[in-house]
Formats: C-alpha cells, structure tokens, sequence
C-alpha cells in the first residue's frame, strides 16, 4: 500500500522560507512522477511543482508560474523521500500543501495522481 506523509509546514513570516517533506513508502518515489499541489481555503486545489524522472537517474522539475525562481523540488532516493524548498514566501502562497503521486509519465501538471498525502498547513503571514 502506497503512503505519502508530508511534513514540514508551519508559520512563516514573508519572505521566509520552509521546506516540506513528502516521504513515501509502498513506492519508491522515481518509479513515476511526485507532484506537490496546494488549496487556500474557498479555492480550488492548483499544480505547485512536479518531478519526473528522465534517463541516466536525473529528473526534471517543473513549476507553477506564481511559484517560478522562489521554490525548488528534488527527491532523495535513499530516503524514498521528495522536498519542496520555498523561499520568498507571500501571504498568498497560504495553503494546504499536498504531495501527490502518478503511475503516469509525462508533465506533471497533466496528470492524473493516484496516490495522496494528507496535507500540510503553510501559513505566510504579512
């Protein structure tokens, strides 16, 4: 049975920074693309960033624009574990961060996720 447990959320004030953490068992996290999606309260759940991997043992990472050049996305195969590193937060990026996997391949943003973690609270304060 797949698991993916995020930690890593918190207050934050802006400009700050947080790192989560989506640890994965059941499947290891380079046998298809990780993903981390965010939904602030009365919206609609949106693709943050994505890693897919690509031949030789590297990936690739893809990115939101609203989140471009201030959030970073790598795995940890030894740890079975994906980051999502973000810097220069906004008020705006408050929301419930969710890491997600996909039995698909492709760009992550497309794709249908199978697997889901629980969540976790970022919250950027002004």
């Amino acid at each position: 049975q797949v698991q993916l447990v995020e930690s890593g959320g918190g207050l934050v004030q802006a400009g700050g920074s947080l790192t989560l953490s989506c640890a994965a068992s059941g499947r290891t996290i380079s046998s298809g693309v990780m993903a981390w999606f965010r939904q602030a309260p009365g919206k609609e759940r949106e693709f943050v960033a994505g890693i897919r991997w690509i031949t030789g043992g590297t990936y690739a990472s893809y990115f939101a624009d609203s989140v471009k050049g201030r959030f970073t996305a790598s795995p940890d195969s030894a740890k079975n574990t994906a980051y999502l590193r973000m810097n220069s937060l906004k008020p705006e990026d408050t929301a419930v961060y969710y890491c997600a996997a996909s039995q698909e391949i492709g760009v992550p943003a497309r794709l249908r996720y199978d697997y889901w973690g629980q969540g976790t609270q970022v919250t950027v304060s002004s």
